[in-house]
């Protein structure tokens, strides 16, 4: 499956099965892992609206770090954090949550079904993926 495939499919596991942010990035990379799809789900429900509450960094660009924390075994997690923080924030313009969905501006920066898109293929550009 390619990159691309896999934004699709985080798209669609958030629009149509009711997936937080970091959940559908997760389930959509879960072959990186040696987890099952149904454990990434569990361990990631509490990261979604910004680790639930707006205020924190985007569930999307939290569960793209996970997928690369667990695919590097935890070698050089926070070079790849950073990486992946930089790509998502040129494509999204922002990386808190609130500030992605124009709380307090009325300006949505971008949409979760983008969010959680960027977050895979920013994923795909930091471990060379296409």
């Amino acid at each position: 499956m390619t990159i691309e495939e896999r934004a699709q499919k985080a798209m669609e596991l958030k629009q149509l099965y009711g997936y937080n942010c970091c959940q559908a990035v997760t389930a959509a990379l879960a072959d990186y892992t040696d987890l099952s799809e149904d454990e990434l789900v569990k361990l990631s429900a509490g990261f979604g609206a910004g680790m639930g509450n707006l205020e924190s960094t985007c569930g999307s660009l939290i569960g793209a770090a996970m997928i690369a924390g667990l695919k590097s075994e935890g070698r050089g997690s926070m070079r790849l954090s950073r990486e992946l923080s930089e790509s998502f924030k040129s494509k999204c313009k922002a990386t808190i949550c609130k500030e992605l969905k124009g709380v307090g501006t009325g300006k949505v920066l971008c949409p979760c079904e983008l969010c959680v898109k960027n977050a895979v293929l920013a994923f795909g550009e930091v471990i060379g993926e296409k």
